[in-house]
């Protein structure tokens, strides 16, 4: 049995950029950066802190860790892996009182302005780990919120509620409405993104959603980087369909191409296999995205977060398994499942293999 891992699977350079960021502060390991600061209208930017390089032995004091704000990366096996280095992994709603002084890592989704501002408050330390391309959508939100705000409109967001990107984005849409009407902006408790709207905007999860916009207003409608680009279309259809003016519907695709493009790439990786292997954390929702596509070419796919989930029976009769991946998914792990497939089949053949009589004994014993 021949077993492949997809090439283009793993981590997206977003999540690359962060590990690395933070395995280098790990290691920095009590080296000061530039405190965190606010602009000229008290609401806090992305950007990257500088950062020392000297390595340090050992898991540095609690005092002195690295902070998460949530989970660096939706999969637990390499959460698990940096902890052991000397991260700390707080809840995504941490007071940020509470972390004082320390040193915070802004993951890849980003965080919403208020957690600058909170941050500089607290004399926190941040190394900013916004992927790029989630930066310069935070830049369009915030864009799109003050002119909505001018024409009397709305921002839609497609995306998962209470999903740390779509939070970011949501505060920067009321950060943009708030430069308009000189508000003092959303806090990070009023974007968390746990109803329908979240802060400045709607978020719209699915059809049933669209029910939030008043299609008699304006309306700006983008997408989290990571959502279904098919769906996404779908859902702006829709949206110009029920608008009382289409040509005051703005549509902005901002489906990061990279993650778009790995669900045709997966589509036809899964069509040349006999079974699949899909590896992915329970919280990622790239990985959600791309199992759905992966499991409509190919009805015998698997999704599992670790190589203790594999069964032997998926892969019976299979001339070829293919392993595959989310985004938030580290090769290491992929490799790791292809191992325990391979070895598994070598111990399948070698029993089968086994002369007649000792197979015969196994079997009474």
């Amino acid at each position: 049995m021949r077993v492949e891992i997809d090439s283009q699977s793993g981590f997206c350079f977003g999540v690359v950029g962060a590990i690395s960021k933070a395995e280098a502060r790990i290691a920095a390991n009590g080296a000061r950066d530039e405190r965190a600061v606010a602009d000229d209208d008290g609401v806090g930017v992305p950007g990257e802190m500088s950062g020392a390089t000297e390595e340090v032995a050992g898991v540095p004091d609690r005092a002195e860790r690295l902070v998460s704000l949530g989970d660096i990366v939706h999969n637990g096996a390499e959460v698990a892996r940096l902890e052991a280095l000397g991260l700390e992994t707080v809840p995504e709603q941490t007071d940020l009182a509470t972390l004082a002084g320390r040193t915070v890592l802004i993951r890849a989704h980003g965080e919403p302005p208020a957690t600058y501002a909170m941050a500089a408050r607290h004399g926190i330390t941040l190394v900013d780990a916004t992927c790029p391309v989630v930066a310069r959508l935070q830049r369009t939100a915030r864009e799109a919120g003050a002119d909505m705000k001018r024409v009397g409109g709305q921002v839609a967001i497609f995306g998962r509620r209470g999903h740390a990107e779509v939070r970011g984005l949501a505060g920067q849409v009321e950060a943009g409405m708030n430069s308009v009407d000189g508000g003092a902006g959303a806090g990070r408790a009023a974007v968390a993104g746990f109803g329908s709207k979240a802060g400045g905007a709607i978020v719209v999860e699915g059809e049933a959603d669209l029910d939030e916009i008043d299609f008699s207003r304006p309306i700006y409608f983008m997408a989290q980087t990571t959502g279904s680009l098919a769906e996404f279309r779908r859902l702006s259809e829709a949206i110009q369909g029920r608008a009382t003016n289409p040509a005051a519907v703005t549509v902005r695709d901002t489906v990061c191409r990279q993650v778009a493009g790995r669900e045709e790439h997966l589509v036809e990786f899964a069509k040349r296999h006999d079974a699949v292997v899909f590896v992915a954390g329970g919280k990622s929702s790239n990985g959600r995205v791309l199992f759905e596509a992966v499991g409509a070419a190919n009805p015998r796919s698997h999704k599992i977060e670790s190589a203790s989930e594999l069964r032997p029976e998926w892969f019976e009769g299979c001339g070829s398994v293919g392993v595959c991946g989310a985004t938030s998914t580290p090769k290491w792990l992929m490799e790791e499942v292809a191992r325990k497939i391979m070895k598994a089949e070598s111990n399948r053949k070698f029993i089968f293999r086994l002369p007649r009589r000792i197979l015969s004994w196994m079997s009474e014993a």
